[in-house]
């Protein structure tokens, strides 16, 4: 028997944190890391910060849950503020990125049967895709390592290859319901989709009288240097799902909606026990407070280019173990000629902390608060893992 309680289905590294200081995290034994994964874009604004420490710990002592069948008056106004930022009318607030996913497809469903096209329940994905772990958004992703073990396919969903607008239009037809897309894959390897080609979807959407999706579970609340990447193309979806950052450590997430879309679900036709709880609420406004700040993303933006360019210069210094440098504002990524789990643990050893990725990437994504020295540091300790990474290959080689 295993000497853990825990289920065996993540391969945990032997580390193990008591506490965080912004863009660091302290182990138990007193071992500084940088952390340039954030939890996996979970942690935007850092750990412990003052803010969201108040904002919680007053919430907390007040009021905790009280269901959904109430008013949330935190939640009305974290609502109000999303749809002013964006182009939604209205917000569903959930737990997770996988289920407000999980409502965004109930949504676009929903939107057809109302609209007498019960046939229209097939979205169209996108190959490298990654929507989240449930049932419906393993088969939206499409991806086999994901699906294998979990019976058949939930039906549905037809992936195609991105960037691919024949084959896209191929695959529309009188059972299609939406496009579903990252702006930029994250778990794909920090693939940006480029702006043409959303606005194309756009078009298509349009054209053929169904909807545009996007998951910004991972690019959203100024990860890439606007609140949501989208921004960048000047491309609006009909629905949008974001987590992660939103709760800048907090479990939350939401599916955001035109009205008209949003009206597919009315009262019965979904819930969630504890989607929209107080202290969510209370969290995720502190989170906006912050970084809805004159100059904030502006910070993300200049920051972002910083240290994108000092990790161009040590692609180019180690090519051996580096091919190139990807992404936007903070959420980067270093293509790896190695196996990307030698550089992430070489880097790791080095005091940073960073996140594989497919397509043999490794994922930079820090707290939006990262200052330019801290920048400084992570390169240097990337440099690190780069060089001792080579003196492994010498010694294979010798």
């Amino acid at each position: 028997m295993s000497a853990t309680a825990l289920f065996g289905n993540y391969a945990r590294s032997n580390l193990s944190f008591d506490h965080g200081e912004g863009v660091w995290l302290v182990t138990t034994d007193g071992r500084r890391f940088l952390d340039c994964g954030s939890g996996i874009a979970v942690n935007a604004l850092g750990h412990a910060h003052p803010h969201l420490v108040k904002a919680l710990q007053d919430q907390a002592a007040k009021l905790w849950h009280t269901s959904n069948l109430h008013q949330m008056p935190d939640g009305e106004r974290l609502a109000q503020r999303l749809c002013a930022a964006t182009f939604a009318d209205k917000v569903l607030f959930v737990n997770s990125g996988a289920e407000a996913m999980e409502a965004a497809i109930k949504c676009a469903r929903r939107y057809h049967y109302d609209n007498g096209n019960p046939e229209r329940f097939h979205i169209v994905t996108f190959e490298g895709a990654f929507h989240g772990r449930t049932i419906a958004t393993i088969a939206a992703g499409g991806q086999a390592k994901y699906l294998e073990g979990f019976g058949p396919k939930a039906p549905g969903f037809d992936q195609v290859p991105a960037g691919d607008l024949d084959a896209l239009k191929d695959a529309i037809g009188p059972q299609t319901a939406a496009i579903a897309i990252e702006p930029v894959q994250g778990e794909g390897g920090i693939r940006e989709i480029p702006a043409d080609f959303l606005r194309a979807l756009r078009k298509i959407c349009d054209d053929n009288g169904i909807l545009l999706i996007f998951d910004e579970i991972q690019t959203g609340v100024g990860r890439t240097g606007k609140l949501f990447a989208y921004q960048w193309a000047g491309v609006e979806p009909d629905l949008m799902a974001i987590a992660k950052g939103i709760g800048g450590g907090f479990p939350m997430g939401a599916c955001l909606a035109t009205a008209e879309t949003a009206a597919a679900l009315s009262p019965g036709t979904h819930g969630t026990t504890f989607g929209g709880n107080p202290l969510a609420m209370a969290v995720g406004n502190a989170v906006l407070d912050v970084v809805l700040e004159d100059g904030f993303l502006e910070g993300v933006s200049q920051k972002g280019l910083s240290f994108k360019q000092k990790l161009a210069g040590l692609v180019d210094s180690h090519p051996d173990v580096l091919a190139e440098v990807r992404g936007s504002g903070l959420m980067l990524g270093l293509k790896c000629v190695v196996p990307v789990a030698d550089y992430v643990l070489a880097a790791r050893e080095a005091g940073l902390l960073a996140v594989p990725a497919g397509d043999n990437v490794v994922r930079i994504m820090p707290p939006l608060t990262m200052s330019e020295e801290e920048i400084s540091i992570a390169v240097e300790r990337l440099e690190q893992a780069a060089v001792a990474v080579e003196a492994k290959l010498a010694e294979g080689a010798a």
